[in-house]
């Protein structure tokens, strides 16, 4: 069940942050036999034109990392988008991988999965012991279900199938709307549109008391080769690197790290969502893998590839 070199392998999500990072690594690795689409090319949640892909490229490994995504902000007003396009997406893509008798698949989850006031860190067997966080509710389903759709093709027809949970991500490529991104690529474009415009301050949704682990998305990607070649089973495996920081200390690294020299202003009017989010990665340590990429580091590759989008001469 291994991967090798001239093995075709399918990215779905091959332009997103996480599909991106893929690319990267399983390059890096050796990996050449990639095929992928852009969402113009192929429209996943059309179900008739992903059997067409399939039968068309019959490819032996599949990563599942295309959805559609945001935060808080966007996952709260774009509630019906958020969970009926990541469950055709994920419905259509398990389907047909299993039609075409892929060797195996790998299908990237989310940590909002978990409940909203899981005891920390979050464990696997944590899954559907509480309600979810309200803002997130409709793409955590969708991703439940994603999960629950893998383990049901590989109870019934022994499918090679695995779900994966990773934390909060970011990185290369990241998507840094003012409004539709996460909060570290959302914090970066805000910290330094406040020091180009000189702005006295920087106002911050919440009280910045909730707690949040980050993970550097080429990270992510390692952790996926890794459990793609040595992790067979039906469990969920929580990908993170076990160390979270709350909002503020996060504000103030992405302060350093832009240069931004004005004070933060949080408001309490706005919501805090899940009061912390940690993943015990316990199972994937156990496994073998490790990340490598602190949140420092990762952070300033981040801020140099939000500058290179812009245009922007990089930071002294």
């Amino acid at each position: 069940m291994m991967m090798n070199k001239n093995d075709k392998i399918y990215i779905a999500g091959h332009n997103g942050l996480v599909g991106s990072a893929l690319m990267r690594i399983l390059r890096l690795n050796g990996f050449t036999n990639i095929v992928y689409r852009t969402s113009k090319e192929l429209d996943l949640r059309d179900q008739a034109a992903v059997e067409n892909f399939f039968a068309a490229e019959k490819p032996q490994f599949v990563f599942l990392a295309a959805a559609k995504v945001g935060g808080i902000i966007a996952n709260n007003r774009y509630r019906s988008d958020f969970i009926y396009d990541n469950l055709m997406i994920v419905s259509n893509v398990v389907h047909s991988a299993h039609n075409h008798k892929v060797s195996k698949l790998l299908f990237l989850g989310s940590s909002c999965i978990y409940p909203k006031l899981a005891q920390q860190p979050i464990k696997e067997e944590y899954l559907l012991t509480g309600p979810l966080e309200y803002t997130n509710e409709p793409y955590a389903i969708a991703k439940i279900a994603g999960i629950k759709l893998c383990e049901s093709f590989r109870d019934q027809y022994g499918d090679n199938f695995i779900s994966v949970m990773p934390t909060n991500l970011f990185g290369i490529n990241d998507n840094y709307h003012p409004e539709n991104s996460h909060v570290l690529p959302g914090l970066l474009r805000r910290f330094h549109e406040a020091k180009e415009n000189n702005l006295d301050e920087v106002v911050i949704w919440g009280s910045g008391n909730p707690r949040r682990e980050f993970l550097y998305a080429d990270d992510l990607a390692e952790a996926c080769l890794f459990l793609m070649q040595n992790y067979h089973e039906k469990e969920i495996v929580n990908i993170g690197c076990g160390e979270d920081v709350s909002i503020k200390e996060l504000a103030g690294l992405v302060k350093e790290t832009t240069g931004y020299t004005g004070k933060l202003v949080f408001d309490t009017t706005k919501p805090d969502g899940t009061p912390r989010k940690l993943l015990d990665v316990s199972k994937i340590h156990d496994l073998g893998w490790h990340h490598t990429t602190s949140l420092k580091e990762g952070m300033k590759i981040a801020y140099q590839d939000f500058l290179s989008k812009q245009k922007i001469p990089e930071a002294v």
